[in-house]
This record gives C-alpha cells, structure tokens and sequence, in this order.
C-alpha cells in the first residue's frame, strides 16, 4: 500500500492505496460516479479531469491512464466539483445544457472537463481550434457539432462577462477550483 494524500474538489482526502489502482477508480471510490470509467486505454476522454501539474497549474488527464499515487500532493477536480460557489452550474456545463451538447451523457463529463482546460488556455478559439482542443474524447451519440456550438458558446459568454464586469464592479472572471 502507498500512502498519498490528494485535494479533490477542494476536499483534502489522505489514505493507503494500492500502487497500481488507477485514479479513476480511486476517485469514483470517493464517491466521484461522474468521471466516467470508457476504456481504460485512454482512448475515449470520459474520464478526464483536470489536475495541477507541479506548477500548480490545472490540466486536464485521462484519469485512466494516472495511477493515483501520481496524484499524491496535486489537485484533481472532477466535473463534480466544477459547480460554482452557489451550486449553479459552470459556465462549460450550462453552455452544453443549453446547446443541447449530450444525448446518452456518457462522454459529457470528459468533454467538459477537456473544454475548461481548453478554454483557460485559448479563451477565444476558433471552431477549428475547439475541434482540435477536443481530440482524444470520443462521442458516440451527437455527432460533435453541438459540442462544438457549447464550447464557443461558453468562451463567449466569459468574453462578455469580461467586457460588462467593469461597468458594473463585478470580478471579471469565476476561478475554477483546482
């Protein structure tokens, strides 16, 4: 057993794991159900989340491919986490409600997850660079174009949100838990 002590969704959990259990699965012992187990080859993307990297930074992983005692002294936050201070939903979750991004839901929390991190790092991209942001999550269901539609819809919403914050002394931007 290794000992490893690990902050997800702002919660500090420290406990004895086997070496070799994979972090999806000792996130979803956590209680954690919606990062989804697809493959286990890392091939589909549902279950990402993200995770600092040794900068502190939040990136996401495909928690099937990291073992958890990679996850000692990092943050993960799963799609779970993402809700904001009042319970409401992140701005990438309503844009995929309200752009119709789901049909089974199965690939939903990775693409999530995968387009916050994408959305950090380019919070103007262009369809192309969605597309391209959102390689490696498979969907079987929806055919990506309203995946695609949420992903420019929730960048457009934050640009807004930063051009009307000043006029009315609000913070421009929400921080997503890492």
């Amino acid at each position: 057993m290794a000992r490893i002590s690990v902050t997800v969704d702002g919660i500090r959990y420290a406990d004895d794991v086997p070496p070799r259990t994979l972090l999806v699965y000792y996130l979803r012992d956590l209680g954690k159900v919606g990062t989804v187990v697809g493959c286990d080859t890392s091939n589909c993307g549902a279950c990402t989340v993200l995770m600092t990297d040794p900068d502190g930074r939040a990136r996401a992983v495909k928690s099937c491919n990291v073992l958890a005692v990679q996850a000692d002294g990092r943050e993960v936050t799963t799609v779970e986490g993402l809700s904001t201070a009042d319970g409401g939903l992140h701005p990438v979750q309503r844009a995929f409600h309200e752009n119709h991004a789901l049909q089974c839901g199965f690939c939903t929390p990775g693409m999530v997850m995968t387009a916050v991190d994408l959305l950090a790092d380019n919070p103007n991209p262009t369809e192309d660079e969605v597309r391209g942001g959102l390689e490696g999550n498979l969907c079987r269901c929806t055919g990506y174009q309203n995946i695609v539609r949420a992903v420019l819809a929730a960048a457009a919403e934050r640009r807004e949100a930063e051009a009307e914050a000043p006029a009315i002394g609000m913070p421009v931007s929400e921080e997503v838990p890492a």
